[in-house]
């Protein structure tokens, strides 16, 4: 498959220019993505736009990464209702050090080919404009009717909150990176989230205005989840690429929990895998969907290629504690910062080291703690073999918690039942 055609397969195609093919197909070609820094990490929903380099530059073709250090000081109101909050210059220049350093796990940045990749940041040639000089050799070319026609603009302008001058003006900045880099870097394509085809297209136009030259343009559709919910959000937020912000563990979870549907289009739109590989991981599946087969390789596929293997094999270590009933040894040999990733969202449970010093009546405690509701049910569970302690199954015969069942000197986990899990805190 050409690259396109491929991008096409994978569900990673929305809106292409025409000419954009033959041109990919004739030579080897510059294309960028800008990359929005404002926060020090990029998330999942970046995944799409770093695959894309990723696709473009194993084709033999040079991709770009623009930090876009400029744009980000204005806010782009392509998908949003409401203007943002301005960065300050320091913030940027800390945000951009942590977005590069993630995009270099990613692309090849080795110099000494033909086709390395490059990051750029537009501040290093907007720092030198002032704002008569960008009025009169860039505002000039784009009419306001032009502006007003994109729907990122029209939909501001009708709702309530309107449009300020700053962020109306964003598709020029836009168009004109488009236009520096076509100029200064060769750079002929430009890519990005469906939302930018308005942006895009405006840099496309500046490029022919003023330099007479031809520029070309795709997009790919924005990922949604088949539920309707907000894809890369849950209850705490973002799923982020740095591991402090969001836990490898946590991660892999984010993926392996994904419905059949959604797993089936982003094994595509998420993986590396060839046609081949994808088609048989479905087959095999569809015959057995209650293996997860789909969703266990979707979750190693982007936790090797975001984290490395070591941190995926930490994540299947993780996730047997909580899944399955041989794991007491597993759950000894975790660190306590790798103890609290898995029980992250645990129910907790505070004792003090005088309750546990003297030997906590087991019964007891776990009325005290309202585990049970009362000492009877702890009493029927205890003497049914339901409750484990540190994945330990316990009987009648255990009366107390002690200090020897604390795991890192400071925690017990209490499992009442299969899936009810308690962190009992010791302080």
């Amino acid at each position: 498959m050409t690259l396109i055609e491929e991008l096409r397969w994978r569900g990673m195609l929305q809106d292409i220019m025409p000419g954009t093919e033959e041109q990919l197909n004739k030579e080897m070609t510059s294309a960028y993505i800008g990359f929005d820094p404002t926060s020090d990490s990029l998330h999942i929903g970046s995944l799409v736009p770093i695959l894309l380099l990723v696709h473009l530059q194993k084709a033999g073709h040079k991709p770009i990464a623009l930090v876009g250090g400029a744009t980000g000081m204005v806010g782009d109101p392509s998908g949003k209702s409401e203007e943002r909050n301005l960065l300050s210059e320091d913030i940027l220049l800390h945000n951009q050090a942590g977005v590069k350093k993630q995009l270099e796990k990613f692309l090849d940045f080795d110099a000494s080919k033909p086709n390395a990749a490059e990051m750029v940041n537009n501040y290093d040639w907007f720092k030198e404009i002032d704002f008569l000089s960008f009025i009169r050799d860039v505002g000039k070319h784009i009419t306001v009717n032009y502006m007003m026609s994109k729907d990122s603009v029209r939909k501001r302008i009708e709702g309530e909150s309107g449009i300020s001058f700053t962020e109306f003006t964003y598709q020029l900045i836009q168009g004109y990176d488009f236009y520096w880099l076509y100029k200064n870097k060769n750079c002929k394509l430009q890519m990005g989230g469906s939302d930018q085809w308005g942006n895009i297209t405006t840099g496309t136009e500046l490029i022919r205005r003023k330099m007479g030259g031809e520029a070309y343009a795709f997009t790919c559709p924005l990922v949604t989840k088949a539920d309707g919910g907000k894809f890369g959000k849950t209850e705490k937020g973002n799923i982020w690429l740095d591991a402090k912000k969001t836990s490898p563990y946590q991660f892999y979870q984010f993926w392996l929990n994904a419905s059949d549907d959604d797993a089936k289009k982003w094994i595509k739109l998420f993986t590396l895998l060839s046609k081949e590989t994808i088609d048989d991981l479905i087959a095999e599946h569809e015959a057995a969907p209650h293996q997860r087969l789909l969703q266990k390789k979707l979750a190693e596929e982007l936790s090797v290629f975001v984290h490395g293997r070591e941190e995926y094999d930490f994540a299947v270590k993780a996730s047997e504690i909580l899944f399955s009933n041989d794991t007491a040894a597993v759950l000894q040999s975790l660190n306590e910062e790798q103890l609290l990733q898995v029980l992250d969202g645990v129910p907790t449970v505070n004792i003090s080291k005088e309750q546990l010093a003297a030997g906590y009546d087991l019964v007891s405690f776990l009325a005290d703690s309202q585990i049970f509701p009362s000492k009877g049910e702890a009493k029927k569970m205890l003497q049914a073999g339901g409750l484990s302690v540190n994945k330990v199954k316990i009987g009648a015969e255990k009366a107390t918690l002690a200090a020897e069942d604390l795991l890192q000197g400071k925690y017990i986990l209490v499992q009442k039942g299969k899936k009810n899990y308690y962190l009992v805190i010791v302080g």
